[in-house]
């Protein structure tokens, strides 16, 4: 298949190289100057990604390198890998090179799918939610990415649902291990990152500074009492997610079902062996990261404003909201995503595919 991945930091380059070596032609575009310039300017001159996957090292070619976002027009599917903070706008730049017969992969997503038919409903696009990048990977030096983790599930909610069969047979030649949800709601809703990156860099704050950034959040933050403030937010979570018409499907057992395929083992069991897996990935090494930056505006501040409007309480997530603000000395209400950013007509769109499906 012909793929372009719009992103060309961590996740993206590593999901490059990985689907190069699956027999695909990739493009690889750099959508900002904001960061990472240094790993692209090396795959400008080389194109080749060095992928350390455990012990295995392939040096891999990448079919194209560009900031030329145009080339998404010959791509049958396109893989949004950016901050969600920047989804709305990217939306918008690329909607003049978007076809109906295109498949755009939000990953992760927060409910994107909204911003893509607020802005992009004349175009008869399939849109796809990821509930979690398919690889926990970090660019290591300019043109070398090391693979930490990979999905043993990556579930996915497809919009509309009268094209779900039929994107289900293309998504199934990619090669990662899909599972199909009912709804985009299921998988931008489920967004691990909602739940542990804000609990856990929130509650990791002295300890970030302490330590100036030699820190593993996942090892060290999750003691029994922060475990506690975890499934409070978790709670509120799922009584807004029923209120949309989905099941209560804890943090932890959809944590379970990404992580392995041995469904008799203990779901927190699963998390405490992922937290201490080898090679961990570092961080945040910083207070003001993206664990902050992105996931309380995008996802704490949608589940609020979601909470809001149908009338559900959610005093811990405005609490970690308040309490970011405070830390940070910011205001991560300010152009957030909500209901209004997000428009309440494509919100009841997806509501009634859900139905439909």
């Amino acid at each position: 298949m012909n793929i372009a991945i719009l992103g060309a930091g961590n996740a993206g380059s590593s999901v490059a190289a990985d689907l190069t070596l699956k027999g695909h032609t990739v493009s690889l575009i750099k959508t900002t100057d904001s960061m990472h310039n240094e790993n692209y300017n090396y795959l400008i001159n080389n194109k080749k990604i060095k992928l350390i996957d455990n012990n295995n090292i392939q040096e891999v070619t990448i079919d194209t390198v560009s900031k030329d976002l145009s080339l998404i027009r010959k791509s049958d599917v396109i893989i949004v890998y950016i901050q969600t903070n920047y989804h709305e706008a990217l939306i918008k730049r690329i909607k003049p090179y978007l076809r109906d017969d295109h498949i755009l992969i939000l990953n992760p997503g927060y409910l994107s799918t909204a911003y893509v038919l607020k802005h992009c409903s004349n175009i008869d696009l399939t849109i796809v939610e990821a509930q979690s990048s398919f690889i926990d990977c970090r660019i290591k030096e300019p043109g070398t990415v090391k693979i930490s983790f990979r999905n043993a599930r990556n579930p996915l909610g497809i919009y509309p649902q009268h094209k779900k069969e039929q994107t289900i047979k293309k998504l199934d030649l990619i090669g990662y291990p899909f599972e199909y949800l009912t709804s985009v709601i299921d998988a931008g809703l489920h967004n691990p990152n909602l739940i542990v990156h804000t609990v856990g860099a929130i509650m990791s704050v002295p300890r970030i500074e302490k330590t100036e950034g030699e820190y593993y959040m996942y090892r060290e933050v999750f003691t029994p009492s922060v475990w506690n403030i975890v499934e409070a937010l978790d709670h509120e979570k799922m009584n807004v997610m029923e209120r949309l018409g989905s099941k209560r499907v804890p943090y932890l057992q959809a944590c379970k079902y990404r992580n392995t395929l041995d469904d008799s083992r203990d779901a927190k069991e699963v998390f405490e062996w992922y937290a201490q897996m080898p090679n961990p990935i570092k961080g945040p090494t910083q207070v003001d990261s993206r664990y902050i930056t992105e996931d309380v505006p995008q996802g704490l501040v949608l589940l609020e404003s979601l909470g809001r409007y149908y009338g559900i309480k959610t005093p811990v997530t405005s609490s970690l909201i308040n309490i970011a603000n405070a830390a940070l000395q910011d205001d991560f209400r300010q152009n957030a995503r909500t209901i209004n950013s997000l428009t309440k007509k494509s919100l009841d769109l997806i509501l009634e595919d859900r139905k439909s499906g």
